[in-house]
């Protein structure tokens, strides 16, 4: 039988760590761009996000009761965008109700710059 080698497919992720940003946990490297929920500041603004959950540092994981002690996540605001268009349609049937409505959700496209711990 033919034996597999994996070792090629680990990660080289050095850094990364699991931090509450305006209520939702996120998986971030250092680096990274994602979307999260409005964030206040203008364009270019930084952030530091004290809320660090777990933290992987090459393979030592530090796990937060409920949070790591010390961790600080700093991120740079990219721009503000809104996301896509959500219809929200309410109907009674035989009643002749219907109602229409809808919203596009507010997010900051942030850039994680550092992961530190003291």
């Amino acid at each position: 039988m033919h034996s597999a080698n994996y070792s090629g497919l680990k990660n080289s992720i050095e850094m990364y760590a699991i931090v509450e940003i305006a209520g939702q946990q996120f998986k971030v490297e250092k680096g990274q761009e994602i979307f999260v929920h409005h964030l206040d500041g203008k364009k270019g603004s930084k952030h530091e996000f004290d809320k660090v959950l777990l933290l992987d540092d090459k393979g030592k994981v530090k796990v937060g009761t409920p949070t790591v002690e010390k961790a600080k996540v700093s991120a740079k605001v990219i721009e503000h965008v809104k996301g896509d268009k959500v219809i929200v349609f309410k109907k009674k049937k035989r009643k002749g109700y219907q109602k229409s409505n809808g919203h596009r959700q507010q997010f900051s496209k942030i850039k994680i710059e550092n992961i530190t711990v003291k």
